[in-house]
């Protein structure tokens, strides 16, 4: 895939004029609703998501009743999985733009919508499932983590830990030879991407509902992505193999569009903020089990987890994780955050 078709797909080139057109829109949905005096009593949420049957659909539907039980049917949530709504890059632009109203996804998805979003996404950075915890339910980060990303019409009213990031493959990889010359389908994040060429593996962006065919047809030799993902969508009937290789722990996160947000009462707001809240924290231990029952599944269904030996694999930690601070260290703004992490962490480890 070269840079154009690449661009085409994700929307690289089109997302900053979407965010500037999102944030014109909304001004103007602003204006006319001082105009015309407070917003509707009842309106119409819709929560978008690429996944199914996963920690983001659970923290959806758990948004869902929290919603319910504070403000009634004074908002009608919608729930919208499995790329009901489009695939992720038509989804990003629908929550910049505002025709979807919220949006539940991977950070690494919306990195070129802001590159903040990469500080979540070094490699390295979080050992286990209870340090992402640590860090997205910390009362001060929360804060700081809802409103990071206002200037692109955005705030976050979900954190959710994911699971961690494994290879699936056609054929097995368990030695780090075996991943010369693999095509590999990634996020569109560098810190996907760069670290996939580093092991001599050929990245290759492609939204989740075209991975299937690409992996039966034999267009791509494999995908990064969480076990629930793989064991949700059968991927075990297209490649058996999963190797176990603790890039990165995948947090998601739900955005909605801060102008249609702005428009609700105080009521709904305060009540968006709590719901979102209290789902994450809901989900958090259900998200960890669900991660183990994946596993689980996976070897049921006949797919195999194979890891590196210790050696490799300590080596390719060691470069990824000096890979992933050369990708952000002339980025003040991501280093920023992913500092801000670093010392919730930090001072956790040091208990």
């Amino acid at each position: 895939m070269n840079k154009e078709q690449q661009d085409r797909e994700y929307g690289t080139m089109t997302l900053n004029s979407i965010t500037r057109r999102g944030w014109f829109a909304g001004a103007l949905a602003a204006v006319a609703m001082m105009l015309g005096g407070a917003a509707a009593a009842q309106s119409t949420m819709k929560l978008a998501s690429a996944t199914i049957n996963d920690v983001q659909h659970e923290w959806q539907k758990e948004f869902a009743k929290e919603m319910a039980a504070r403000v009634g049917d004074a908002v009608t949530v919608e729930i919208y999985p499995a790329s009901q709504l489009g695939a992720i890059p038509r989804m990003s632009e629908g929550v910049l733009l505002g025709t979807i109203e919220a949006f539940t996804t991977p950070t690494s998805f919306m990195t070129n919508v802001d590159g903040r979003f990469q500080a979540f996404d070094l490699p390295g950075l979080f050992m286990d499932a209870d340090e992402v915890a640590a860090v997205i339910h910390d009362p001060e980060f929360r804060d700081y983590l809802e409103t990071l990303f206002l200037n692109k019409g955005l705030r976050v009213i979900g954190a959710i830990y994911n699971s961690p990031t494994l290879l699936l493959s056609r054929e097995p990889v368990a030695d780090l030879d075996a991943f010369q010359g693999l095509k590999v389908r990634t996020f569109a994040s560098p810190l996907q991407m760069e670290p996939m060429k580093m092991l001599g593996a050929n990245p290759t962006p492609l939204a989740l509902s075209e991975v299937m065919p690409q992996l039966q047809s034999g267009g791509i030799d494999g995908m990064l992505a969480g076990m629930p993902i793989l064991t949700a969508f059968k991927f075990y009937d297209a490649a058996e193999n999963v190797t176990d290789l603790n890039l990165s722990q995948l947090i998601s996160v739900t955005l909605v569009n801060e102008f249609w947000f702005a428009e609700q009462t105080e009521e709904v707001r305060e009540a968006i903020i709590a719901a979102g809240r209290a789902a994450e924290q809901t989900v958090f231990p259900w998200g960890v089990q669900n991660v183990e029952r994946a596993n689980a599944a996976w070897t049921e269904a006949g797919g195999k987890i194979n890891r590196l030996p210790d050696d490799q694999q300590a080596e390719m930690m060691q470069g990824f994780v000096e890979l992933g601070s050369s990708l952000i260290v002339d980025q003040a703004d991501v280093v920023d955050v992913h500092d801000r992490i670093s010392a919730i962490l930090q001072a956790r480890r040091g208990k």
